[in-house]
């Protein structure tokens, strides 16, 4: 059952060689089929995850959810998926139309790439990256460009603050994400996300970890957005932040991304973190499923229980208190280290 994936796939590949494809289309073909599997999980967890947090956003509010389309009201999602492509797309007559409608279209396909290197599974991977981790943090860190596109393409004031608010806010809050992932590269000696799962064979990262874990958790609900960190959606204060100027399917692209992205961020600090896809009596995949909910419970338990702070605080917070913390834990790290290989205890 382990290797049911990794089978299968190996099948796929002997099957078109068999059919006369040389060995590089084939495993092009095979790379094609893992992406369409990876988007139909994305779509998946999107549905999921939006119907329940409005189920849990209402159980916080003591009141009922989503309960008309369907058994538990679980037909919302689809309903207001049609909704969303049947609504009349406009562009704004001043806006510069090449950066406005590129801007979503780029923010999902790199919410889509953290998938890359995510380990969903004993030899589930898309690609096995030495250097992983690195690929995972560069790559959403573009994100911040997809966003003051959407700004700066609408040429309106409040969607330039709002991007604005965004990249301040995504660049300050990556620093101490990075450096809070360095003790846990320090302690398996690896970027290989696959190394880092085996380096807890016995003991989660998190009980070595702890203040890193908490770092990286505060870290990635600033990268997200997510209350009490959605300063650059402050509907009081600039209507709709970057997106204030997008209709129809292409807001949804943005809303998309942002659950994409959840999710790519909570499977990650599942395998960093959590130990992964690793677990006693359940298959591997089933194990980082279950992690990387019980991770994003957390992060929706966080946005609907705290209010939202100042954008001031906010930024304090980081360079203040967050990138301090972080670089005492790596020297806190290294002393640990050294200490342990100087008794010879590792």
């Amino acid at each position: 059952m382990e290797h049911w994936f990794t089978n299968l796939f190996t099948i796929f590949t002997q099957a078109l060689i068999s059919l006369g494809l040389s060995p590089v289309l084939a495993d092009a073909a095979l790379l094609v089929l893992k992406w369409i599997l990876i988007v139909i999980i994305i779509i998946v967890n999107i549905i999921i995850l939006i119907w329940l947090e409005r189920k849990i956003s209402g159980f916080f509010q003591e009141r009922l959810g989503p309960n008309r389309l369907g058994p538990f009201g679980v037909f919302q999602t689809i309903a207001d998926a049609i909704k969303l492509l049947t609504k009349e797309d406009i562009v704004p007559s001043a806006a510069d139309k090449l950066i406005f409608k590129t801007a979503p279209m780029l923010f999902i396909v790199i919410a889509v790439l953290l998938y890359t290197v995510i380990p969903l599974g004993h030899d589930m991977q898309v690609i096995d990256l030495n250097v992983g981790i690195l690929f995972f943090i560069s790559i959403g860190s573009l994100s911040t460009i997809a966003i003051l596109m959407a700004g700066w393409g609408s040429n309106n004031k409040w969607s330039l603050m709002g991007a604005f608010r965004s990249a301040a806010q995504m660049i300050s809050y990556a620093v101490p994400l990075a450096f809070s992932l360095l003790g846990v590269i320090m302690i398996s000696g690896s970027l290989n996300l696959q190394d880092i799962v085996a380096a807890q064979k016995n003991i989660w990262f998190i009980l070595l970890q702890p203040l890193a874990f908490i770092i990286y958790f505060i870290a990635a609900t600033a990268e997200l957005n997510r209350g009490p960190f959605d300063m650059p959606e402050a509907e009081q204060e600039l209507t709709g932040g970057a997106y204030t100027e997008y209709t129809g399917m292409r807001w949804a692209l943005f809303f998309l991304a942002e659950y994409t992205n959840l999710v790519a961020v909570s499977a990650l600090m599942a395998t960093v973190f959590l130990g992964g896809w690793q677990g006693p009596w359940l298959p591997s995949w089933l194990w980082i499923i279950i992690k990387t909910y019980g991770v994003i419970l957390v992060f929706f338990w966080i946005k609907w229980t705290f209010p939202r702070i100042r954008m001031d605080h906010l930024m304090s917070f980081s360079w203040k208190i967050l990138v301090p913390l972080s670089l005492i834990n790596i020297l806190l790290t290294g002393a640990g280290i050294y200490f342990f290989r100087w008794m010879g205890w590792c």
